[in-house]
C-alpha cells in the first residue's frame, strides 16, 4: 500500500506474528534498506514504513488500513466492507504480495490495485489442465469459505468442465468451522470414489482441515494443492506425510535473494526495543521470556543466536512469497522514482504534479525493470504480473524426509516439460467409469454427469479408434469394421474363383463334358461311313457336337475375377453357342420329319435340303448374333461391386448392363428349344428302328426344364452363387442334349454293332418275321 504524505510509507500487513509471515515482514524492511542505499534509485530520498497487524481478518485489516490513512496506528472506525475496496476508492495504490482473487483484477472496481502474485484466474485453469493431463476425470474439491476459495473454485470447475472433468462434489471450510463442520467435510471426502482431491485452501483452513483428516484416517486420496500451501514446510512432517505423500500443485515461482539469509541472522529485539513484535518473536523462537517474572520460563538473556536456529523464519531456500514482498517494495520505489520525474525539465516537483500521480497509476503500471537477479517486473493493464508457476511434487529423499520436487515450469496456456513422475509410485487412476476402450463407444447414464457412462460394443460396419470415443464412426463404402471394431479393413471381395471349392467343381465338370464331347466327336469322326452316322445326318451331327464343346467350355468365363470382356465374352459366349446348338437341333428335327414324311424314297429327297440345313443352322444363329450385337452396342455388360446385399462384403458381379438384352437373348433360346420340343413330339411315332425324334423331345424336355427352374433360383441366388446358378443350368443343359441324342447312338457303335446296318435302321428285320 502507497500512501504520500510529509514520510512516503510503504506498508504490509500480515495475518499473525508467525515465523513465515515475520520473514515477510523483514524481507520488506531488507528492500527497504537496499533501496535507502541506493544512489541510483530514489537518490538523496529515504522511504520508511509502517507494520499493522491485520489479526487474520477483515476488520483489523479494514481498521489498519483506516489508521494508515488518517495517520494513525489505531482506528476503530469500520467504515467499509473491505480495505481494498476502500482504499480503491481513495485512489491509493495497493500493491499486494499474496492476494490471489481474480477479482482484484477488475480495473472498474479496483483501478488502483496491483500485485506481484499471479491472478487466481490462470492458477486455476492451470490445476484443471493439470488434472486433465494425467487423466483425472472424476476429482473431489474443497476450498476455503473466502474470495480466494470460492472465486478459485468456481473458475477450477468451470475450467474443468470444459476440460471434461467432474467433480464429485465441492465442499467449502471456514476458518472459523465448528468442528461438526469440519466433520462433515472430511466424511464426504472419505466417502467420495474420487481418488484424487482439489484442494485450494489457504493454511488456516488446510491446517483445519488436516487434522480432522488425521482423526479420521483419510488416507489414499491424491492431493492438488494451491500455491496457498503446496509449498508449506510446517505441513511437509511426517505427521501429516500418510496424507500428503505425492501432492502436486502449482507455486510461487521460487527466487533467491542475495543478502537476505544474513540480514534475517542479524535480527535482535535491541535494534528496536520498543518493537513488541521483535520481542515477541525472540521469546517463541527461542522458548524464552525477557519478563523475569514468569517462573516456568527461562529468562531471555539477548545473547541467543538465529544462526543455531532452523526454522521457517531463517530458512530461505523457499523464497516464493518473500520475493513477492521484494518485487512489490522495488515496485513502489520505481514507481515513487517516476513520480519524481515529473518535476524535471524545468518543472518544479509540486502539488498538482503530486496530485497528478495519486489519480491516475500510470507510474505503477509502467513499472518495468529488472532485479538483481534478472528477474523482470512488470504490470499488465489489470495490474497482474505475468503468470508463471512451478509444478511441485512431495516426494522423500534417501533420508525418508519430505522434499518439494520442481519438475516443470508452468507458463499460461502452455506445459513447456512433461517429464513428470509420482515420487516412484503409480499415478492414482480417479475416473468415474472406466476407459471405453478402441472398439467401444460412451452411452451416457441418466441422471450421472458426464463423466459417468458406460461402454458399449460399436455396431457392425462401425469403429472407434481412440480411448473414450464419444461415438463410433462409420466405415467407408468399401471397407467394412474388424472383429474388434477399432480399425477399418478393405471389405472382403466375393466372386466365383477357380481356387474354391465350388469354382474347382465346376471347371472340373465343365473340362470334363468338353472331353467327353470330344471323344463323342471322334467316335462318330472313327464310324462315319456306317449306316447309323450317316442317317443322324453327319453333318448336323458333327456341327452340334462342335457347338456343344463350345456351350461346356463357355461356361468358363462366369469363373473367375469379373472384367470388361469376361462380362462381355460370358453372355455373348453362352448366347451365342446355345442358339447355335439349339439351332442345329432344330433343323436336324425338321430333317427327320421331311425325310419319314417323304412319299417317296429316301435316295429320292430333293439334293437341296443339305443346303436347307445349313441355312437353317446359319439363319437360326445369325438372329441371335444381331441380338448380342445389338446390346454390346447399346448398354454392354460391365463389372458392378454390389454393396447392397451384404454389408460386410462386396460381391464383385457383372451388371448386366440391360436386363433386356440378357432376357432376349434367353428368350430367343427358349423359343427355339419350344419350337424343337414341339416338332420332336410330332414325330416321335414314326416308323424306324432308331426313331432321333424321340431322343431329341427327351433332350428338350431336360432343357426346358432346366431352363424353367433356373429363372426363380438365378433371381433368388445370391452374390457367386447366382453365377454357380447359371453355369450349373449350362452344364445341366448341355450334359442333358449330349446324353440323350448321342448316347444311345454310342451304344450302338461300340456295343451293338449289328445293329449299325441299313436293313436294320429301316426296321426289314423285324417285317421279315411276320
Amino acid at each position: 500500500m502507497l500512501f504520500f504524505q510529509e514520510q512516503r510509507c510503504v506498508t504490509l500487513f500480515f495475518y499473525r506474528v508467525n515465523f513465515r509471515e515475520f520473514r515477510f515482514a523483514q524481507t520488506m524492511i531488507f528492500a527497504i534498506e537496499e533501496i535507502n542505499n541506493s544512489s541510483s534509485l530514489l537518490p538523496n530520498i529515504s522511504i520508511g514504513y509502517k507494520i499493522f497487524d491485520s489479526c487474520g481478518s477483515t476488520l483489523p485489516s479494514t481498521r489498519a488500513a483506516m489508521g494508515l490513512i488518517n495517520g494513525q496506528e489505531r482506528t476503530f472506525g469500520n467504515t467499509c466492507s473491505g480495505h481494498s475496496t476502500y482504499l480503491s476508492l481513495c485512489f491509493l495504490f495497493q500493491i499486494s504480495h499474496f492476494s490471489t482473487c481474480a477479482c482484484l483484477s477488475n480495473r472498474k472496481e479496483h483501478p488502483s490495485f496491483f500485485r506481484t502474485i499471479p491472478s487466481d484466474y490462470y492458477q486455476s485453469r492451470a490445476l484443471a489442465q493439470l488434472v486433465k493431463y494425467f487423466g483425472w476425470t472424476w476429482v473431489g474439491a474443497v476450498r476455503s469459505d473466502n474470495d480466494y476459495g470460492n472465486n478459485g473454485m468456481a473458475t477450477f470447475i468451470e475450467a474443468a468442465t470444459k476440460e471434461g472433468v467432474c467433480v464429485e462434489y465441492s465442499e467449502a471450510i471456514a476458518r472459523t468451522a465448528s468442528k461438526e463442520q469440519v466433520e462433515r467435510v472430511v466424511r464426504v471426502i472419505s466417502r467420495g470414489s474420487a481418488k484424487v482431491l482439489v484442494a485450494f485452501l489457504a493454511q488456516n483452513e488446510i491446517d483445519i482441515l488436516l487434522e480432522e483428516a488425521l482423526s479420521q484416517n483419510l488416507t489414499g486420496l491424491q492431493w492438488v494443492g494451491s500455491e496457498s500451501w503446496i509449498t508449506a514446510h510446517h505441513l511437509a512432517t511426517m505427521k501429516y506425510s500418510g496424507i500428503l505423500y505425492g501432492s502436486i500443485g502449482f507455486a510461487i515461482k521460487k527466487a533467491k535473494i542475495v543478502g537476505l539469509q544474513d540480514f534475517l541472522l542479524q535480527v535482535h529485539p535491541s535494534q528496536d526495543p520498543q518493537n513488541h513484535i521483535l520481542k515477541e518473536f525472540w521469546e517463541e523462537t527461542f522458548g524464552c521470556s525477557f519478563q523475569s517474572s514468569l517462573q516456568e520460563t527461562k529468562q531471555c538473556s539477548g545473547s541467543e543466536r538465529l544462526r543455531d536456529i532452523k526454522n521457517p523464519f531463517t530458512d530461505v531456500s523457499e523464497l516464493r512469497i518473500s520475493n513477492n514482498v521484494y518485487k512489490a517494495v522495488y515496485a513502489v520505489a520505481h514507481a515513487m522514482h517516476s513520480m519524481l520525474k515529473c518535476g524535471e525539465n524545468n518543472e518544479a516537483v509540486n502539488a498538482s504534479c503530486t496530485l497528478k500521480s495519486i489519480l491516475q497509476p500510470k507510474e505503477v503500471r509502467d513499472v518495468n525493470f529488472s532485479l538483481k537477479s534478472g528477474e523482470k517486473v512488470y504490470f499488465d493493464e489489470r495490474g497482474d504480473p505475468a503468470a508463471t508457476y512451478q509444478l511441485v511434487n512431495w516426494q522423500r529423499n534417501p533420508a525418508g524426509d519430505i522434499v518439494f520436487v520442481v519438475y516443470i515450469f508452468w507458463e499460461f496456456k502452455q506445459l513447456k516439460s512433461k517429464n513428470f513422475c509420482h515420487g516412484g509410485n503409480l499415478m492414482p487412476v480417479s475416473v468415474c467409469s472406466e476407459s471405453c476402450p478402441p472398439g467401444f463407444r460412451q452411452a451416457m447414464i441418466k441422471g450421472k454427469p458426464i463423466c459417468c457412462f458406460t461402454c458399449i460394443n460399436c455396431a457392425v460396419g462401425e469403429i472407434s479408434n481412440s480411448t473414450n470415443s464419444a461415438e463410433c464412426s462409420p466405415c467407408p463404402l468399401e471397407y467394412w469394421s474388424n472383429e474388434d471394431h477399432n480399425k477399418c479393413v478393405p471389405k472382403v471381395l466375393e466372386f466365383l474363383s477357380y481356387e474354391e471349392t465350388m469354382g474347382t467343381l465346376l471347371t472340373a465338370f465343365s473340362l470334363f463334358g468338353a472331353g467327353l464331347t470330344l471323344v463323342v466327336s471322334f467316335v462318330f469322326f472313327w464310324f462315319r461311313h456306317t449306316p447309323l452316322v450317316k442317317a443322324s445326318n453327319s453333318e448336323l451331327s458333327f456341327l452340334l457336337l462342335f457347338s456343344l464343346t463350345l456351350c461346356f467350355l463357355c461356361s468358363l468365363t462366369f469363373i473367375g475375377r469379373p472384367t470388361d470382356w469376361s462380362c462381355m465374352l460370358r453372355h455373348v459366349a453362352f448366347g451365342i453357342t446355345f442358339a447355335l446348338c439349339i439351332s442345329c437341333i432344330l433343323t436336324k428335327t425338321i430333317t427327320v420329319v421331311i425325310a419319314f414324311k417323304a412319299r417317296t424314297p429316301v435316295n429320292t429327297v430333293p439334293q437341296c435340303l443339305a443346303s436347307y440345313q445349313r441355312m437353317g443352322v446359319v439363319g437360326g444363329t445369325f438372329l441371335q448374333v444381331l441380338v448380342c450385337v445389338v446390346w454390346l452396342a447399346l448398354a454392354p455388360p460391365f463389372p458392378h461391386k454390389n454393396t447392397m446385399y451384404a454389408a460386410e462384403r462386396i460381391i464383385l458381379e457383372c451388371n448386366l448392363g440391360s436386363s433386356i438384352g440378357f432376357w432376349v437373348v434367353l428368350g430367343y433360346i427358349g423359343l427355339l428349344a419350344v419350337l424343337c420340343l414341339i416338332l420332336a413330339f410330332l414325330a416321335r411315332k414314326l416308323p424306324d428302328n432308331f426313331n432321333e425324334a424321340k431322343f431329341i423331345t427327351f433332350s428338350m424336355l431336360i432343357f426346358s426344364a432346366v431352363w424353367v427352374t433356373f429363372i426363380p433360383a438365378y433371381v433368388s441366388s445370391p452374390g457367386k452363387f447366382t453365377v454357380a446358378v447359371e453355369i450349373f443350368a449350362i452344364l445341366a443343359s448341355s450334359f442333358g442334349l449330349l446324353f440323350c441324342i448321342f448316347a444311345p447312338k454310342c451304344y450302338i457303335l461300340l456295343l451293338k454293332p449289328e445293329r449299325n446296318t441299313k436293313s436294320h435302321m429301316m426296321g426289314r428285320d423285324l417285317q421279315k418275321k411276320h
